[in-house]
């Protein structure tokens, strides 16, 4: 427990607690647990695509494509439910998820095989699967009138008190967590991103981890193509446009070391969170879009500062000492 006090995710819970607790005295009933709900559901997107991008930071990656992949994933989905509404939806989410791992695998065999920057493959591929959307769409929205009730329904219909989409979340997190502490995968993420040169000495396939770590970031873009495009009823090419730096600054914010090996699914988690409630927030005190896009770049800044003065974390290969 003394431990946990002390740790950045204590820390990151106390500050977002704060900041709900500020707006509370602004706005009254921001803190009640129905509207803390609505903050939760409306972040569910971003906590996974958080989630996704944490792996792939941890191997000393980064992927910028996330929001293309989940606007492709989308504009697919939505232009076959439009053109046959008889399409059951779990086929659709499937579709969308496979969709999603190939253009992630895309991008990882890219860096495993041919060994280009992440950062460079992955502006790449950004701009590659926008100017797909474009093609397959002919440049036209898919609106909600074209979307069967079903299609539209499935992320919004509740559960418990909660819609499908936070429980989907819960359920990713869930699993993460899971995976990155109780899996030779998870430990791998770690290993490779901590000690690249240690890693392949005690076997471990560093190229392998990485195309790992991409594949599943790019399945949950695809999940969140759907959940995305089902939700807010209309599909165009700007679909989460710019999103990546969210995904990036909830990582970060998080505690998610860009230089690899550091971090945890509940610092991705509260980064998240804390990201989310401020963009709740904002709005209702009238900060314009804009500045609500320079304090998520100030955030990153401010984040990377401090997560550079932090002790060593999770250490899985140490270097040997001569």
């Amino acid at each position: 427990m003394t431990e946990f006090i002390k740790s950045r995710e204590a820390i990151l819970l106390a500050a977002l607690i704060a900041l709900i607790l500020l707006v509370e005295t602004r706005f009254s009933g921001f803190a009640a647990p129905g509207n803390l709900a609505r903050v939760f559901n409306d972040t569910s997107i971003l906590i996974i695509l958080a989630l996704g991008q944490t792996l792939v930071i941890l191997t000393r990656c980064i992927d910028l494509s996330q929001a293309s992949n989940l606007a492709l994933t989308g504009m697919v989905t939505a232009m076959l439910n439009a053109a046959m509404p008889g399409i059951p939806v779990i086929a659709l989410i499937s579709i969308a998820v496979l969709l999603g791992i190939l253009m992630g695998a895309f991008n990882g065999i890219l860096v495993w095989k041919l060994d280009i920057p992440p950062i460079v493959v992955t502006l790449g591929t950004l701009t590659i699967y926008r100017g797909i959307i474009f093609i397959v769409s002919g440049g036209e929205w898919v609106n909600s009138h074209e979307m069967s009730p079903a299609y539209k329904a499935f992320p919004r219909a509740e559960f418990l008190g909660l819609p499908v989409m936070a429980w989907i979340c819960i359920a990713t997190i869930a699993a993460f967590a899971i995976l990155v502490t109780r899996t030779p995968l998870g430990r791998a993420f770690y290993a490779v991103g901590g000690n690249p040169g240690a890693s392949v000495y005690t076997g471990i396939d560093v190229g392998r981890t990485r195309f790992m770590a991409f594949t599943i970031a790019g399945g949950l873009a695809g999940l969140c193509g759907y959940l995305w495009v089902a939700r807010y009823a209309v599909a165009y090419t700007d679909v989460a446009g710019g999103f990546e730096l969210d995904i990036v600054a909830a990582c970060v914010i998080g505690g998610i070391s860009i230089a690899g090996g550091l971090g945890t699914v509940t610092g991705a988690v509260l980064g998240a969170l804390f990201l989310g409630t401020i963009k709740n927030a904002l709005p209702v005190a009238g900060v314009s879009p804009f500045w609500q896009m320079a304090i998520s770049g100030a955030a990153i800044i401010i984040a990377v500062a401090f997560n550079r003065r932090r002790a060593p974390g999770r250490v899985i290969l140490k270097e040997a000492t001569a």
